[in-house]
């Protein structure tokens, strides 16, 4: 029984190839065709990864400035930025004093307005740094931090996150759709090609019926062939974005390094690449399957 299985399978291994063999000009133009199609998702998504590791390293700089009120001395301010950074939520606590302050706003060009001043107007200050830099979990240390009686004023520097976290969100919500859209392009594709294989051997299919072959047996070729298909395809996608991340590569390094930093682009990992392979398999063979069973309920 399982001598017989295999033998079937190969067999219709050997048709699918044969398929492709015949018509091998058709059958490249498909699957170039089909790793278009794919590579658009697929291009989009490593874009966006690769901009959320870039993101990851400014993150960080995100920084919660605590205005403490005029009464509060030094000593006390100093205590309360020591016992900020023992927080969970918080990854480090720097002090700035009054005359700190004075220092910097004459540091930034403004010494003659310092000068000006009666007296120092500043308050101490304390600068986080959160140990989480999402909208949600500042927003979370701003209101416990609101809640200390010696707190007068608290300026979060989350604006620029929360856009940035607002256009990732448009960028996955971007890939989802294109990949639901060109999902359906691909089966498309393989469908469409898959049902002029079988008006090709309309004769053969009608032949085979009538000495007792079954739908299922009628069937796996194409199955074969739609699988495969999509396969070639899907790594014909992978390629083409392996080949742009290639050509864009020394361009990303030189703008990288006018901000004297370092940036490499990185493509696919093995489980995403299994992944992508994995579900242009299955779509070619979504399109084999509903366009034979088409074909068959027609020719019943």
């Amino acid at each position: 029984m399982m001598k017989a299985w295999v033998a079937h399978h190969l067999h219709s291994l050997k048709i699918a190839a044969e398929q492709f063999r015949a018509a091998p000009v058709a059958a490249l133009f498909t699957v170039l065709v089909i790793g278009v199609a794919v590579s658009l998702p697929a291009g989009l998504y490593v874009l966006l990864a690769n901009l959320e590791r870039a993101a990851g390293g400014v993150k960080p700089q995100a920084e919660i400035t605590v205005f403490l009120k005029d009464a509060v001395d030094e000593n006390t301010a100093r205590t309360l930025g020591t016992s900020l950074k023992k927080r969970a939520l918080v990854a480090d606590a720097r002090f700035v004093s009054k005359a700190d302050g004075i220092k910097h706003l004459e540091d930034a060009g403004l010494a003659d307005i310092a000068a000006g001043l009666p007296e120092n107007p500043l308050p101490h200050t304390l600068v986080l740094t959160p140990m989480d830099t999402a909208p949600v979990a500042m927003a979370a240390l701003t209101a416990k931090l609101k809640g200390n009686p010696d707190v007068d004023r608290i300026l979060m520097d989350s604006d620029w996150i929360k856009r940035l976290a607002a256009l990732m969100q448009l960028g996955r919500d971007l890939v989802g759709m294109l990949i639901l859209v060109l999902g359906v392009a691909l089966a498309a594709i393989t469908s469409n090609t898959i049902r002029l294989q079988i008006y090709a051997q309309k004769d053969e299919i009608e032949v085979a019926r009538l000495i007792g072959a079954t739908d299922r047996f009628i069937r796996r070729p194409f199955l074969y062939f739609g699988g495969i298909q999509g396969l070639a395809g899907g790594l014909a996608g992978w390629l083409l974005v392996g080949c742009g991340g290639w050509l864009l590569e020394k361009s990303v390094a030189q703008v990288a390094a006018a901000y004297g930093s370092q940036f490499h682009l990185a493509g696919f990992n093995l489980r995403e690449a299994a992944l992508l392979l994995l579900l242009s398999t299955c779509l070619g063979w979504l399109g084999a399957y509903f366009s034979v069973s088409r074909a068959l309920r027609e020719n019943d």
